[in-house]
């Protein structure tokens, strides 16, 4: 396939804009293909700033740097003008600490992290391994809002590798970092029936707090209220203390102390939950939910605020 001079000239000009480049399908908040988020996610494990081209929007560009490097596929990452490769390469040089070496950044830590699997946990995972075959292995995925995932997949001699009662966990470089001190234990009790996994690096949960709590920690400034819902929403019943809002945007408030006790209201408790997880992945460490929001607060503390 022969690439158009001026489409050349786009490509050269783009690379030598962007050190690391990735052509990708979508925006890296947003891809639009499998493929390009796993190149984005393992882009931001390594943790190096990146460009992209959106090759949905530019047809030109899409089979242009096809090509351009001889690639018949998207995603396709570049390193100073250099092709790396799409989604598998980048995935693989980022568990193998390769793509760091190749971007200057430190050697990562691929000391295997210490897990536990309980006797009962094993005795099941392990009638699944053998069912599998000697190929396989436990995969344990931990991802960056610290969600865990067990799966069978093909046994990986390169991988981050730990062993507890006699199986094999094997990890990519992201998701061991996060497994330190993971357990995994089978229950059969009022949870349910089934494997259950303890990570002792997951952020607390949010806190549900009650609004007679709640008005009584806020009259004693023990906590900081937010009040999540727009202007005009709060104007129809609005709280009779201090308070603050998402009026100027998130920055302000992800400034305050990770520490602070914040505590969430809407207009019935749903919305204020989205936003108490919010700012909780982002490592606020003290964070609660007001449960019922304003419509609780008027029947059961303040029956001057009006209900709507």
């Amino acid at each position: 396939m022969s690439l158009d001079p001026n489409t050349r000239a786009r490509i050269e000009s783009l690379l030598q804009e962007h050190p690391v480049l990735l052509f990708m399908k979508g925006e890296p908040n947003a891809p639009q293909c499998g493929f390009s988020a796993k190149a984005v996610a393992a882009l931001r494990e390594v943790g190096t700033p990146f460009g992209h081209v959106d090759v949905l929007s530019d047809p030109e560009i899409r089979e242009g740097i096809k090509a351009f490097g001889d690639w018949p596929t998207i995603p396709q990452l570049y390193i100073h003008g250099e092709l790396v490769g799409g989604s598998d390469i980048i995935e693989q040089m980022t568990n193998s600490g390769e793509l760091h070496g190749v971007l200057g950044l430190p050697v990562p830590d691929r000391t295997p992290p210490a897990i536990t699997i309980t006797p009962a946990a094993a005795k099941i995972i392990g009638e699944s391994l053998q069912s599998a075959g000697a190929s396989y292995a436990l995969q344990i995925d931990v991802d960056s809002n610290f969600q865990s995932r067990l799966q069978l997949a093909p046994a990986d001699p390169a991988a981050i590798a730990s062993t507890s009662e006699g199986i094999r966990a094997q990890f990519s470089l992201a998701a061991a970092q996060r497994a330190k001190g993971l357990v995994i234990d089978w229950v059969d009790d009022e949870r349910g029936r089934g494997l259950v996994i303890e990570n002792p690096n997951a952020p607390q949960a949010v806190q549900s707090l009650s609004v007679t709590d709640a008005a009584a920690q806020l009259e004693a400034g023990e906590i900081t209220v937010i009040d999540v819902r727009p202007a005009d929403e709060r104007q129809l019943a609005r709280l009779n203390q201090p308070f603050l809002t998402l009026d100027d945007g998130l920055e302000p408030l992800l400034a305050l102390p990770k520490d602070t006790r914040l505590a969430f209201l809407c207009h019935t408790g749903r919305r204020s939950l989205q936003a108490a997880e919010q700012f909780r992945d982002q490592g606020f460490t003290q964070v609660a939910n007001i449960e019922g929001g304003i419509e609780a607060w008027s029947q059961q503390v303040d029956s001057d605020i009006p209900r709507y």
